[in-house]
């Protein structure tokens, strides 16, 4: 077993191999820059790790699996897509200076990526990883999840290379995660001649939105936050149509179907009004006994780490329901996720690296 203080990484190394990720935008949906960017991803992990990383082909874009052969025993796993739309680069390029990098998806999390890879190429012995690099995990992970279920059961843990929570503290638990769409359907009519003729779709919406709010219970969690809405045509015509769009976060199984629930049995206010619902909390919460072994074995090889939950959801919500050991947030030590200030700590690249190798070494020895 090596010891992981031991392993060597080069953090120019990284900072290299991480310019070259950020250089190839890779927006969720966008499949042309998806391809390109999971070839980009499979060629730092042949180049830093040897072997062949497979291109898996789905309809969110194609995902990257690599083995090291042997028993599967661990899966490292991460994603190549970003939330920024094409174009970001040129105003926000990839950029190091003041001891942090930026760039979009320097922290979320193209320096995980980046970070795990270096860590696995300082191992001897590779055999019993993979590493699995999803394309749509920013948007849901519908086209991922079943090979992300598959490879987790298969090896039996699971490190996820998202970034770490505030302060560099891992992620030992998430909320279940979803995204519900309200749509109502009215009559139109001419708001100035026949409103009374009409059925009020706006009006009909801003009911359901006093009504969806009111699911929420923050004291056990549960957030249930209206985030879009659009209704109506024109300023003389009273709406057919309205939609309202609901972010959605739960941390226990009975709250999932609670608010699943309740969106279900949502009815009209107004006579004729009709309300179609879709969506679902889609991502399981991830309880923190999933990922209680695996932190004290990380804290034993970075005494002092901290744990945390948090209220973002990742791939590794779906490997812990499954009752597989995950263990979160393992990525970039820095901030601003999804956002124009979003950062990486320099300094942190070598340790986050060498905990990644070291909690390799410690399940394949267990």
């Amino acid at each position: 077993m090596t010891t992981h203080n031991t392993i060597a990484v080069s953090v120019e190394a990284m900072l290299e191999d991480l310019r070259t990720l950020v250089e190839v935008e890779s927006p969720s949906r966008d499949l042309d820059t998806l391809r390109k960017s999971a070839e980009t991803v499979a060629g730092v992990i042949e180049a830093r790790l040897g072997g062949r990383a497979v291109l898996v082909e789905s309809e969110g874009g194609p995902h990257v699996h690599w083995s090291g052969g042997g028993t599967p025993r661990v899966l490292v796993l991460g994603h190549h897509d970003t939330v920024f739309p094409l174009g970001t680069l040129a105003r926000r390029p990839f950029l190091v200076e003041d001891g942090r990098a930026t760039g979009p998806g320097v922290f979320d999390m193209l320096g995980g990526l980046v970070q795990a890879i270096h860590g696995l190429a300082g191992l001897e012995d590779r055999s019993g990883v993979e590493i699995l690099v999803t394309a749509d995990e920013e948007v849901g992970s519908h086209f991922s999840r079943a090979l992300i279920e598959e490879r987790a059961l298969a090896c039996g843990a699971v490190l996820v290379a998202e970034g770490a929570a505030d302060g560099g503290a891992v992620k030992t638990g998430r909320k279940g995660c979803g995204t519900f769409e309200v749509s109502v359907a009215g009559r139109a009519s001419h708001a100035g001649l026949e409103p009374a003729a009409g059925v009020n779709a706006l009006v009909e919406a801003a009911h359901q939105v006093l009504d969806i709010a009111a699911l929420a219970r923050p004291e056990i969690g549960t957030t249930v936050t209206p985030t879009v809405a659009s209704a109506g045509t024109l300023d003389n015509v009273v709406p057919a149509q309205a939609t309202v769009v609901v972010d959605v976060r739960v941390e226990s199984a009975d709250e999932k179907e609670r608010v699943e629930s309740a969106f279900a049995a949502l009815a009209p206010h107004l006579d004729e009004a009709v309300i179609t619902v879709k969506g679902s909390v889609s991502r399981p919460p991830m309880p923190e006994s999933a990922a209680a072994g695996l932190f004290a074995v990380a804290r034993q090889l970075l005494p002092g780490l901290e744990g945390r939950a948090v209220g973002g959801g990742s791939d590794g919500n779906f490997t812990a329901a499954l009752g597989v050991p995950t263990l979160d947030g393992l990525g970039a030590v820095g901030g601003g996720a999804h956002a124009d200030h979003e950062y990486l700590l320099v300094g942190s690249m070598a340790e986050r690296a060498r905990l990644v190798a070291g909690l390799v070494d410690a399940i394949r020895s267990a």
